[in-house]
């Protein structure tokens, strides 16, 4: 599995966190999290322009998340990479909506036996996650695992995307799902501390 460092940072390093946020559905004891996200950078929409970016929302976002709680991460990389313009982007997406077929994913897909909880995070493309989410979602056994969405977007919010995981996985309970604004995601910090904790990763 790639392990890698928090989003945005310059150097790889070990990922040996030891996990110990408490269970989001039952009681306080450790718990093991996953936190599995696909980011795209480049061009990207930005209060209805466009604007480069170094590091996509998704990975902004997931890099706050990983400062509050102890988490392992895998990162969604696809085997043949999304274009750097917007609308190229878009026009691809949108034939894999068309085809129901998501982009292969480059290297080895995670073992998520040894966690109790996966967060999954995903920007919103045409008002669904990207279809290598469903990629991941259909190679990686994720039964009986806490499964708890996150999503950047421009204008349409969570858009379904967590119903649209409770029917692709019925044997893994799906939580609330968290919705953060692309374009003010740096500043997500005091929505997401209220997701996380209503979650029982923090207290």
């Amino acid at each position: 599995m790639h392990r890698g460092p928090r989003p945005g940072a310059e150097h790889d390093r070990p990922d040996t966190r030891s996990p110990t946020a408490a269970n989001p559905e039952t009681s306080r004891a450790p718990t093991n999290v996953l936190l599995v996200y696909f980011s795209r950078a480049g061009e990207n929409y930005y209060y209805g322009g466009r604007r480069d970016l170094e590091v996509g929302n998704t990975a902004v976002l997931v890099g706050v998340i990983a400062d509050r709680i102890e988490c392992d991460l895998y990162e969604i990389r696809e085997d043949d990479p999304y274009p750097h313009a917007y609308d190229p982007t878009v026009e691809r997406n949108q034939q894999e909506q068309l085809d129901d077929a998501g982009s292969a994913i480059a290297g080895t897909l995670p073992d998520a036996a040894g966690y109790d909880v996966v967060l999954l995070g995903s920007p919103v493309w045409n008002v669904r996650a990207p279809m290598i989410m469903s990629t991941f979602v259909e190679g990686v056994d994720l039964r009986q695992k806490v499964v708890l969405p996150f999503v950047t977007y421009a204008v349409s919010g969570m858009s379904g995307i967590d119903a649209d995981y409770r029917d692709a996985l019925p044997d893994s309970p799906v939580g609330t799902g968290l919705a953060v604004r692309g374009e003010t995601v740096a500043d997500a910090g005091a929505q997401l501390d209220d997701w996380l904790t209503a979650a029982g990763l923090m207290e």
